[in-house]
């Protein structure tokens, strides 16, 4: 998906595929969950995932937690 597809909102969870560099949406949702912290996350915001792990991430912090990589103190 990028940004100029436009798909109708839908309410409840997308399942989606996640790609290098973009996703695709396999079943329509307003969101996906973090694998990390189980945050809804919105589509339109979604911005960081494993494409070898088929997961979403909230944000680089959550993505660097499931790596195992500790923040410097």
């Amino acid at each position: 998906m990028n940004r100029y597809e436009r798909r109708p909102i839908s309410v409840g969870e997308a399942e989606v595929e996640y790609l290098d560099g973009e996703f695709r949406i396999l079943r329509p949702g307003a969101y996906v969950r973090c694998a990390v912290t189980a945050v809804a996350i919105r589509i339109e915001d979604l911005r960081y995932w494993n494409v070898d792990l088929q997961e979403p991430y909230a944000g680089p912090e959550a993505k660097l937690q499931r790596l195992g990589v500790k923040p410097k103190a």
